[in-house]
C-alpha cells in the first residue's frame, strides 16, 4: 500500500468518523473510524514522497476531532443515563 492509498484511507475514515459521531446508536463506532484515521495518516505522513500528505493531515486531523467528538458525546450519554436513573429511583423511593 504506497503512500497515497494510506493518505486516502485516513481522510475517508476520519471523515467518516466526523459524520458518524452525530447518528445515535451508531456513534459508538466513531472512535474506532477516529483511531483508524489517525493511524493511517500518521503512515501517509511518514513517506518521503510529497504526493497525497495534504490528505494525510486532513485525515489525521479529521481522525482526531471525529475521535474526540465521539468520545465527548458517548461520555454525555452516559452521564445522561445515569442521571436519569438515579433521578427515577429518587422518584420511587
Amino acid at each position: 500500500m504506497n503512500n497515497k492509498t494510506k493518505s486516502i484511507v485516513a481522510l475517508v475514515c476520519g471523515i467518516l468518523a466526523i459524520v458518524v459521531s452525530y447518528i445515535p446508536y451508531v456513534c459508538y463506532a466513531a472512535p474506532v473510524l477516529g483511531i483508524i484515521g489517525i493511524v493511517f495518516g500518521a503512515m501517509g505522513m511518514k513517506g518521503t514522497a510529497a504526493e497525497g500528505k495534504g490528505m494525510a493531515i486532513a485525515g489525521l486531523v479529521c481522525g482526531i476531532v471525529g475521535t474526540v467528538w465521539s468520545v465527548i458525546a458517548i461520555s454525555c450519554v452516559i452521564c445522561t443515563v445515569c442521571f436519569a436513573n438515579n433521578v427515577a429511583n429518587a422518584l420511587v423511593s
